[in-house]
């Protein structure tokens, strides 16, 4: 130690004792790997034996902005002297209710929450209490958080049969897996039929309209909207991802298909703990505390829904955001590492394929066309995709091992040539154990 602070290595030392996986969730980097990360600016990070990062993980998608941008850290500032927090009506909630609200396609009414998780199991809870049935469609592959619905069929290997729905992790009670049905995602036939056999018994369907990197099929949005307004049942999008992200509307506004519900998170907090639910109001006012003993009500509350710091960095964010040119430079930074990284597998002779859409993008190790559904990117070669990774985080370049890159409005073009001359070293290295 010097003085007072701990070195990287007594660091991780004191997290391999403590952390389970000496890490903070579900990403465990192999022992060479771990780091201890001490700050951010713009599109860097830094750990705590000074080593630089460009940063394509951004704290797992919140930070769209980059790291400490001046407008947010100001708002924060501001606002922690003036209060941390108080479990009631503040000036910054209100006023992003009504920016949120504003924004998005769907949007009449607006409960905060405080993680994604939170928000889409907020989702599903509304949609039974409207329409008084238990069950929920998923899609194979679809994430929507730890919770127990979540956690079922999102990431499963091996093929099964619709609509079955199988755990990914320990704990999930057989009523849980019970209560939901799972659907291929881009298969509009299959999961028409699936929610015509069931739609008695449906309260919800829940789909990321970008399904981790894939997106979705001309048709196949529009479907899932006629078959769930033809029934009754709520149509769920799950934009912790995409909102404030594809566009200023989200994926509502980028793919032109309105749901009933929406989830956000990720973005609209600047970086901050910060989740809400937008939907029409004759759903959200079933979360009105007044219809308790009066009328259908769903429980939707927490010590620190609302939090007006969150809050604060959220109005500061979507400020920026709101500004011309904004969203037409997150996309032509997608499509110019997509490009670059394509081309940087194939003259390392690897056979790669980018997806995403925008400022999110995924690399798969495949020659498998097209990939359209999460059985075929299961084709694909996760291990090359991980040690990929790794070789990026080698050299460097901070992203989730087999998973999405972030990019945000502080990468600059600099940036992803070096990230592009990168990646092709560790291309070369993936090639040789491949």
């Amino acid at each position: 130690m010097k003085g007072n602070r701990m070195t990287q290595q007594e660091l991780l030392q004191r997290a391999e004792r403590y952390l389970p996986g000496t890490c903070l969730g579900m990403i465990h980097l192999p022992p060479d790997l771990r780091m201890v990360m001490v700050r951010g600016k713009g599109s860097r990070i830094y750990d705590a034996e000074g080593k630089e990062y460009l940063d394509y993980m951004l704290g797992s998608g919140p930070l769209l902005l980059g790291h400490c941008r001046s407008e947010v850290v100001e708002a924060v500032q501001r606002q922690v002297a003036a209060g941390s927090t108080f479990f009631a009506l503040n000036e910054p909630v209100v006023r992003l209710a009504e920016e949120i609200v504003e924004a998005v396609p769907c949007g009449e009414a607006i409960r905060f929450q405080t993680t994604g998780s939170e928000a889409t199991f907020a989702a599903m809870r509304l949609s039974r209490g409207f329409t008084g049935r238990d069950r929920v469609l998923k899609f194979e592959g679809g994430w929507h958080g730890g919770h127990d619905v979540g956690q079922l069929s999102g990431t499963m290997v091996d093929p099964f049969e619709y609509p079955l729905s199988l755990p990914d992790c320990d704990g999930i009670p057989q009523g849980v897996q019970e209560d939901v049905l799972t659907a291929p995602f881009n298969d509009a036939a299959t999961t028409v039929a699936l929610i015509e056999k069931h739609h008695r018994e449906l309260a919800a369907v829940i789909v990321e309209p970008l399904q981790r990197a894939l997106k979705p099929e001309p048709g196949f949005l529009e479907a899932l909207r006629t078959a769930t307004r033809k029934y009754g049942i709520v149509l769920i999008f799950d934009e912790v991802v995409t909102g404030f992200r594809l566009a200023w509307g989200g994926a509502q506004e980028r793919y032109g298909v309105v749901p009933d519900l929406a989830c956000y998170g990720k973005v609209i907090g600047g970086g901050y703990p910060l989740s809400a639910v937008v939907g029409k109001r004759e759903l959200m006012q079933l979360a009105d505390p007044r219809q308790k003993g009066r009328g259908r009500y769903c429980f939707l509350s927490g010590t620190l829904t609302g939090n007006p710091v969150a809050s604060a960095a959220g109005l500061a964010a979507l400020a920026v955001l709101r500004q011309p040119g904004v969203y037409e430079r997150l996309h032509t930074l997608g499509r110019y590492l997509a490009e670059g990284l394509t081309r940087a597998g194939t003259t390392a002779g690897v056979p790669v394929q980018v997806l995403g859409d925008g400022p999110v993008l995924q690399v798969f190790f495949t020659t498998h066309r097209p990939l359209r559904t999460h059985r075929d990117l299961v084709r694909a070669d996760r291990k090359a995709a991980v040690a990929f990774a790794h070789e990026l985080i080698r050299r460097g370049v901070y992203c989730t091992p087999g998973g999405k890159l972030y990019l945000s409005l502080a990468h600059s073009e600099a940036d992803l040539e070096q990230t592009v001359e990168i990646a092709a070293e560790a291309f070369s290295v993936v090639r040789r154990a491949l």
